[in-house]
């Protein structure tokens, strides 16, 4: 069926780039929901991804914001955040967004591509580099399978808008290993710390880095799990992800809703 796969594509790693700075932009997955972190602040896959950057300079050499926000739009981002990540002029801005929009009831994934290009010429006349981000595979996902078409006809746009502006590409459905249930958080919908630790591997490896680890490795084997234990499980997650996050919807609510960005500035680390 058209639009129900996306061939992968390789993605020239940026290996000679001196990146001293980075800001990421987004929702939820930027902002790291489903990796807590100790100071009860989320981390993330982008937040790893500094400190690999990090590493690879001298101590207090490197600089990094994260603008993200999570529940945020697309109009929402560009509003928001690609303003001040302009004005914050890193040598690395990563910018996904798109996804909140793609699953709302009605919405086209052609006139969300459109908006989305106009963010990334509009960033890359600033900024170095800008990575871009595909989304997930949801094949494995209970609420958003169905969408699979939609996700991966706005994905097909995202790896043109790349080529079109030389952008690396963070291509997420590509990447395998997040397609496992230990992936992901409880809420099904947020990567779990393991999830967003093989991403930020993912996105450093597109950067040209070596990378402690293969983001694609095998998971180890799972104990097999009896039928009811699925089902408990499965009525357990909907009673406590699924009807509130419903019931947010309804209401014309977010859960980013009066949330500021967690790292608004180039600070070093």
């Amino acid at each position: 069926m058209a639009g129900e796969s996306t061939p992968s594509t390789a993605t020239a790693p940026v290996s000679t780039l001196p990146i001293g700075s980075y800001a990421a932009i987004g929702d939820s997955f930027t902002e790291g929901v489903g990796d807590p972190g100790p100071d009860g602040a989320f981390l993330g896959w982008a937040d790893r991804l500094a400190v690999l950057l990090a590493d690879r300079r001298d101590e207090h050499d490197f600089r990094y914001a994260n603008l993200a926000v999570r529940g945020r739009l697309l109009d929402q981002i560009v509003a928001e955040q690609v303003p001040r990540a302009k004005e914050l002029a890193p040598d690395l801005v990563t910018f996904c967004a798109g996804g909140n929009d793609i699953i709302r009831p009605g919405s086209d994934p052609d006139a969300v591509a459109e908006r989305f290009e106009a963010a990334v010429a509009d960033l890359t006349g600033v900024v170095p580099t800008v990575m871009i981000t595909t989304g997930f595979d949801t094949r494995g996902v209970p609420v958003l399978r169905h969408l699979r078409g939609k996700v991966a006809t706005y994905t097909a746009h995202v790896r043109s808008i790349a080529d079109r502006y030389g952008c690396p590409v963070l291509d997420l459905w590509s990447l395998k290993s997040v397609q496992d249930r230990r992936a992901w958080d409880d809420d099904r919908l947020h990567l779990s710390p393991e999830g967003h630790t093989r991403v930020a591997l993912r996105a450093a490896q597109v950067l040209g880095l070596e990378v402690p680890a293969d983001p694609d490795q095998p998971w180890p084997p799972m104990v097999p799990r009896g039928s009811a234990e699925v089902t408990r499980d499965n009525i357990q997650w909907a009673r406590e992800h699924l009807v509130p996050w419903i019931g947010r919807r309804l209401r014309g609510e977010s859960s980013g809703d009066h949330v500021e960005p967690k790292r608004p500035d180039l600070l070093p680390l």
